[in-house]
């Protein structure tokens, strides 16, 4: 078998069964481990998979450039910010993470809505300017251009600063094992950081993020108490998120009273 075919194989295999292992596929094709290896890195270099231990994983597409990902899955980030909005109550501390998901989100909260919103996203921050009953609170830091938010040691003061009620978390992959990942090392320190100062961390999941990975882990799923999804989302990811112990909410639950 070519090396063309058997990498081809692999990618079929992968968006079937959401993982392979290396060891399994070395008995499959009756290749040595180091041959499958050589693959899922040259693949890996190519964009097609994440290398994890043992094996790879679906790769996130949610790494593009702001801009590009602007124009990605526009129907299903508005559909579960939609859905995300309801989960605010007037009167709270709401932390919002940088991204485009969450971008969308601000275009559903109500006109009398009367909270407090932290984020460390510059386009966030402006985009609640003529909001009339919204609070903004806006962390500094160090400007990481890629996702147009703030990073490094001021933007950790800043957050360590705040007791929030809910933190919408932006994240590029969501994977029952691998957990909640993203693209940068300092992006996933920060998102770690604010986690930990809020009630409750939600994350709305578009489908491009969902059973994939990226380089670097901002944690496992308990870290989060929630994952809003769209309602066709495959019946065996969102059970196996739910026996992580995270809640589940789709498009198409009622809506909050």
């Amino acid at each position: 078998m070519l090396t063309s075919q058997r990498k081809q194989l692999i990618l079929e295999k992968l968006g079937a069964e959401g993982q392979v292992l290396s060891r399994e596929l070395s008995l499959h094709f009756d290749v040595s481990e180091d041959t499958i290896r050589r693959d899922l890195r040259e693949l890996a270099a190519e964009g097609r998979l994440q290398r994890v231990h043992g094996g790879a994983l679906p790769s996130s597409t949610a790494i593009a450039p702001f801009a590009e990902r602007k124009t990605l899955k526009i129907d299903s980030k508005k559909s579960v910010a939609r859905k995300g909005a309801q989960l605010i109550s007037s009167g709270q501390v709401v932390i919002v993470d940088g991204g485009t998901t969450t971008s969308e989100l601000l275009t559903f909260l109500p006109q009398d809505l009367r909270i407090t919103v932290v984020t460390h996203s510059p386009g966030i921050a402006l985009g609640l300017v003529d909001h009339p009953c919204i609070e903004v609170i806006l962390i500094g830091g160090r400007l990481y251009k890629h996702s147009i938010v703030t990073v490094g040691a001021a933007a950790i003061e800043g957050i360590g600063n705040i007791h929030a009620d809910l933190f919408f978390m932006g994240v590029t992959g969501i994977h029952p094992e691998a957990g909640l990942t993203t693209g940068d090392y300092e992006e996933a320190c920060i998102k770690r950081a604010f986690s930990g100062r809020a009630a409750e961390t939600i994350v709305l999941a578009s489908p491009e993020k969902i059973n994939t990975a990226s380089s670097f882990v901002i944690g496992d799923l308990s870290l989060i108490n929630t994952v809003v999804v769209e309602s066709d989302t495959d019946k065996a990811w969102m059970k196996a998120v739910r026996e992580k112990g995270v809640s589940v909410i789709t498009t198409a639950d009622p809506d909050n009273e």
